[in-house]
């Protein structure tokens, strides 16, 4: 449930890129920033959150956070004019940081460490699914109705979910509260994550890697909304079904990472999103659709794989491990992302898979670097 609200609340504008450039007249790089202005703001956020949640807990505050971003997204639904809704989109990316390190930190202490890859699969499946209905219902939605009945009911739904798992998660039975931590306290932990070498290069993949993800997501619409394809607002927001092949490729690659060593699994990640990079530059419909998907299951694998890395490295002070990764995943979605921009209106999509390819090589080769150390464990 958290998962599933977090991604549909931030992702629901996506698909919406191109009804906000019409309707506001922007162009597709200042219409992206409805989505990296909640992403950039959630990044900050994470980590003021993560070091919260020592003190405040983590089962209340993640429902907290999920009530608080549905309202300010349910804002956004009559905002009257483009400053008004980037400022709630903002808004809403400060309030969520309460759920994605939070998240990260409860099953980091709550779940067996040999189950704890597959139970971090299923996270980033509700994740993934989430992001998924929200970009194919606000698809189908704004065809029928408009976008603003779209945002309305995704966030009346997330609502719901918010409620369903305040019920349904049990009580933290391992976390023991920190009270009167100083700042000096987290800026330790954070220094000390940083300065270890694993952990520098996890955070760096997250940002790499959701980095190309975003872009991709980001821009297709505007391809496939021109010619020769001229698919309408419901069609484009049907290739998110593609995150049905992310969902069980998340669970997939954390159980397979729990088996095989994480570092294999990591650089198949990356050399699957290479591959569906370069079959989406072909021309039919279809080609395009099975690259998106290549890069989809890719990005997955990879985010299973790493972000359950963290957890099971980090002994102590997880969840300012889990904050620094996750500062890492949104400032990839939300600088990369809009970065990707310029790359669409200066070369086209050809360019956009250029920038996406040059990333997700970086990723490869942070796995080559991850390995060495967890080969020589092994032996």
């Amino acid at each position: 449930m958290a998962g599933f609200a977090t991604f549909s609340l931030i992702y629901s504008v996506q698909p919406l890129l191109g009804e906000f450039a019409r309707e506001f007249r922007l162009d597709a790089a200042a219409s992206s920033l409805a989505l990296s202005a909640t992403t950039g703001a959630l990044a900050i956020s994470i980590l003021a959150m993560g070091a919260f949640s020592e003190t405040l807990g983590r089962r209340g505050l993640m429902f907290g956070s999920m009530c608080a971003a549905a309202l300010l997204n349910l804002g956004c639904a009559v905002a009257p004019t483009w400053p008004v809704l980037l400022a709630a989109r903002g808004l809403e990316g400060l309030v969520l940081g309460g759920v994605p390190a939070v998240a990260m930190a409860y099953l980091a202490e709550e779940a067996p460490p040999s189950r704890l890859g597959f139970a971090m699969g299923l996270y980033v499946s509700g994740t993934a699914f989430g992001g998924m209905t929200g970009r194919v219902a606000m698809g189908i939605m704004t065809q029928l109705w408009s976008w603003r009945v779209a945002l309305g009911v995704i966030s009346a739904v997330d609502l719901a979910a918010a409620v369903a798992f305040i019920l349904l998660l049990p009580r933290s039975r391992h976390f023991v509260r920190r009270s009167g931590l100083a700042l000096s306290t987290h800026l330790a932990a954070w220094r000390t994550h940083l300065a270890t070498p694993s952990m520098a290069m996890l955070f760096a993949v997250a940002f790499l890697a959701m980095g190309a993800f975003v872009t991709v997501y980001n821009y297709v619409g505007f391809r496939l909304a021109a010619a020769p394809y001229h698919l309408d607002q419901a069609q484009i927001g049907l290739i998110f079904l593609i995150y049905l092949i992310g969902m069980a490729a998340s669970s997939w690659a954390g159980a397979l990472a729990d088996r095989f060593g994480r570092a294999p699994i990591l650089m198949l990640g990356a050399v699957i999103a290479l591959a569906g990079l370069g079959l989406s530059l072909a021309q039919p419909l279809a080609a395009v659709i099975g690259g998106v998907a290549g890069l989809t299951v890719g990005f997955f694998i990879a985010h299973s794989v790493a972000s359950g890395w963290v957890g099971r490295l980090a002994a102590q002070n997880r969840s300012h491990a889990a904050s620094l990764y996750l500062l890492a995943y949104y400032m990839g979605a939300s600088v990369l992302g809009s970065a990707g921009g310029w790359f669409w209106r200066w070369g086209g999509w050809g360019a956009v898979t250029e920038y996406c390819g040059a990333a997700m090589l970086g990723v490869l080769t942070l796995g080559i670097a991850l390995g060495r150390p967890e080969r020589r464990r092994s032996a």
